[in-house]
């Protein structure tokens, strides 16, 4: 492997009104891209996280609706997160998995492999645009083989509802939420 510097391109959104670009950063050659393999391998055999609010397909996500006891009063919203990666705090999604871990009884130098691993692959949170370095400060590094871990970390071992929802939702009775 020839290490280099992570790059980001941009895919339209084909679906989405005025068409906005989807950032897609391509971790493959990135000097971390193999400990955040390891990392996300290790997690999932140590304690897999539920994947409580994952839809797989349309297939599952209709299965799920009509079981779903609604009222009249009930409403389905659909909701877009946008810059979700660039918004799951490096700090908090570490405190939930060394939570998660000592809960799993997780031996201690297992643990602090994990940990120090984490602290790793969220230090080399840059990519290159235009020839230019661009660093994320305090986020989750988008297109890591660990982005998705660190996604549904704080997700499925937070509160009920993700905290992105909370401040949205607090008016809300939600039944059911999924991504």
């Amino acid at each position: 492997m020839n290490p280099s510097a992570p790059s980001i391109e941009g895919l339209i959104k084909l679906h989405k009104p005025d068409q906005p670009f989807c950032p897609v950063v391509n971790w493959k050659n990135a000097p971390a891209y193999k400990v955040s393999k390891l990392f996300t391998e290790k997690i999932h055999r140590l304690t897999p996280l539920p994947i409580a609010f994952n839809i797989k397909n349309t297939q599952e996500l209709i299965k799920k609706l009509k079981d779903i006891p609604l009222i009249p009063c009930h409403y389905l919203a659909s909701l877009d997160v946008t810059n979700m990666y660039s918004n799951i705090p490096i700090g908090e999604t570490k405190k939930i998995l060394t939570d998660i871990l000592k809960r799993e009884l997780v031996n201690l130098q297992a643990k602090q492999e994990i940990i120090k691993w984490y602290d790793i692959i969220t230090r080399q949170n840059y990519f290159t645009h235009n020839n230019d370095i661009v660093t994320q400060y305090d986020r989750v590094a988008m297109g890591a083989p660990s982005s998705g871990l660190s996604r549904n970390v704080p997700t499925t071992h937070g509160t009920q509802v993700p905290s992105t929802l909370d401040t949205r939702a607090q008016n809300y009775k939600l039944l059911q939420i999924r991504r």
